[in-house]
Parts: structure tokens; C-alpha cells; sequence
């Protein structure tokens, strides 16, 4: 597994050890990547089920402004961090040990939270889809993404919104794989905050 493309090409990453992690295809990862190259460039962007932190740490290499790291596994705290700071990137990261509903729980505290401009959601397989539905919802609700922003999910099966969160996209593009699924999901380019 390496970084494909940016600043840090060709760096090569470590992986938790075991089955702790599913690390996205070299493949697939190059291809999503390229579909939305064009929303990176000084982005803020959130990797919320990091594993390795393979995805926001290429996000950075492509020319993104910072990106939050949340996994709840301390192995993979360490090896996100190692990975970071391999690629040279590790000045534009805040790694955290959080499960994912603790860290959006304590965005909407904060109040003065202005958005990410990318998210990522690769949650492990198992429950997958309601973790990614339940995720969109807490991100979408409480403004914890930008205007024009993107949410992109990686999934076996197609993701399903509610209709709550239904209303704040204006577009979904899905892209198929093999058996992996990347939805991209476009934000509404105006206030999404009705309380």
C-alpha cells in the first residue's frame, strides 16, 4: 500500500497487523481519487474510520490543507502516526484515539466548528451501512460539513439515506469495483443547520 499520487508519491505505508483493518484497493482507491481531484486542493478533511490513515494521508498529498484522523483502535493511532509522519505530512494532522460518534458528539458541542470540506467514511464491513447512514446523518445534521462539500462512502452494498439527510444532497455518484461500492455524496451549497 503505498500514496499514489502529490507530494508524498510512491511512499510506501504501514498496516495495522491482523484483520483489524480493510484497507481500501490500490486500484479503487486510485480511480475515486481521481474523480474528485478537483475538491481537494486546500481542503479540510476528515478520515473518521482511518485504520491506516491511507486515505486522508493521500487526500494531503494532493494538495489538501489539514485532515482529523479518528479511529477508536490505538494500534491504529500508532501506525496513522507513523505513516504521517514517513510521508512528511504529519504537520497537517490531528490523530485521534475516538470512536466516531464521541468525536461528531463533541464537534456539535463546540459550536464554533466550521465544516470539513471532505469526509471519509470506510467503516469495517460488518454494520457497515448503518454506521455510514448513522454517520451522514450526525455530519449532515449539525453542519459538521460545508457547503458544496463531499461525504465518500465505501461500502459492498449501495448506500441508503434517510429522508432527513436525503434533503441536504444535491447529488450521489457511485462507483463500482469489483465488489466495493464508493458513493460520493454532494452537499447542498447552502445553510443546512435548521437546529
Amino acid at each position: 500500500m503505498r500514496i499514489i499520487a502529490g507530494t508524498a508519491r510512491g511512499t510506501k505505508l504501514q498496516t495495522p497487523e491482523g484483520d483489524i483493518t480493510r484497507p481500501t484497493l490500490e486500484r479503487v482507491k486510485e480511480n475515486f481519487f481521481n474523480a474528485i481531484h478537483f475538491e481537494l486542493e486546500d481542503a479540510k478533511v476528515l478520515d473518521l474510520f482511518a485504520g491506516s490513515g491511507q486515505l486522508g494521508l493521500e487526500a494531503l498529498s494532493r494538495g489538501a490543507r489539514e485532515c482529523v484522523f479518528a479511529d477508536n483502535r490505538a494500534e491504529c493511532v500508532e501506525v496513522i502516526t507513523k505513516n504521517a509522519q514517513k510521508t512528511k505530512l504529519y504537520d497537517k494532522c490531528n490523530i485521534l484515539k475516538l470512536e466516531y460518534s464521541e468525536y461528531l458528539a463533541g464537534l456539535k458541542k463546540r459550536g464554533d466548528f466550521s465544516g470539513f470540506d471532505v469526509v471519509f467514511l470506510d467503516p469495517p464491513y460488518k454494520d457497515n451501512l448503518r454506521i455510514i447512514k448513522e454517520a451522514v446523518k450526525r455530519l449532515l445534521k449539525h453542519s459538521l460539513i460545508k457547503n458544496n462539500g463531499i461525504i465518500v462512502c465505501e461500502s459492498e452494498k449501495p448506500v441508503e439515506l434517510d429522508t432527513e439527510s436525503a434533503r441536504f444532497v444535491t447529488g450521489m455518484r457511485v462507483y463500482r469495483y469489483g465488489r466495493v461500492l464508493i458513493t460520493v455524496l454532494k452537499i447542498l451549497g447552502e445553510e443546512t443547520n435548521d437546529g
